[in-house]
């Protein structure tokens, strides 16, 4: 006799093949522990008895899918966060961006790009914004839009300043926003180096060859395939000797990539392609 978390699984399958099949997004290879938990939330957001529920309100309410992208892509960052690693960049990665003539960097599932702004007020400060490109993508639509708008509630200053002083900053955060209302704006100008693309890690293909990848605490919601998948992309992408971010929580141990690898940073989680 089947329990009811083994129909949740089922359901949960057929769910993800549906999507598949009418939305063209392939979420099949993310963490199951994951998915169960964040479907288990949608399910109580969109006041849904079962995920056979809320799978046939998905398959035919288009708006309602885009919605849900929400569930499926985490939108936890921060300005700076996990400052050892912007400081490691600072101190390890940028001597060596300094010898390219043009550099591009490809922040790979970029959610609400705190993380691209981050970088960009990184290179400005070591006069390398001007010859970058930093390549932002995500799955989420809804997500790159906040990305390219820059605006954040001015709440969440505080933390980001405090986490821009740790990570090496050379100024004043502040010098980069104009606070209005309750939002703080960044500057415009930083935005001249970025393109925001829609990509998924899981069903597209490498778009540019770059000299840094930095794709933090994505590949923690993927299963090993999807995993494999990723870091296979990513030294596609990168030139000989070029750099890969990841997050703390995240390794290249027991990949089957880890050997075109080798570490420069490690507690850092930064990599260079062997």
């Amino acid at each position: 006799m089947l329990l009811d978390d083994d129909i949740f699984d089922i359901e949960l399958k057929l769910l993800l093949e549906g999507i598949l099949l009418r939305y063209q997004h392939d979420f099949r290879d993310y963490s199951v522990a994951s998915l169960r938990r964040r479907m288990r939330q949608a399910m109580e957001r969109f006041g849904c008895a079962s995920l056979s529920q809320l799978q046939d309100r998905i398959l035919h309410e288009p708006a309602m899918f885009a919605q849900m992208l929400q569930f499926f892509t985490v939108q936890v960052s921060e300005m700076f966060r996990d400052p050892a690693y912007f400081r490691a960049l600072r101190e390890k990665v940028v001597p060596i961006l300094h010898t390219y003539p043009s550099i591009k960097i490809w922040v790979a599932g970029c959610s609400s790009g705190e993380e691209v702004w981050s970088l960009a007020i990184l290179l400005e400060e070591e006069g390398l914004l001007e010859r970058s490109m930093i390549y932002a993508t995500d799955i989420n639509v809804e997500a790159l839009t906040a990305a390219e708008a820059g605006i954040y509630p001015i709440e969440r200053i505080a933390q980001f300043s405090e986490n821009y002083q740790l990570a090496g900053g050379k100024r004043s955060l502040s010098d980069y926003y104009t606070a209005a209302y309750k939002g703080a704006i960044f500057d415009r100008r930083l935005r001249r180096q970025f393109v925001f693309a829609d990509h998924s890690l899981a069903t597209d293909s490498v778009f540019s060859e770059v000299h840094m990848v930095s794709c933090r605490n994505v590949m923690i919601y993927f299963n090993k395939d999807l995993q494999d998948r990723s870091l296979g992309l990513f030294h596609e992408a990168l030139v000989n000797r070029g750099f890969l971010g990841l997050g703390m929580k995240e390794s290249l141990h027991f990949s089957r990539h880890a050997a075109s690898f080798n570490e420069l940073s490690p507690a850092e989680r930064i990599f260079q392609r062997a």
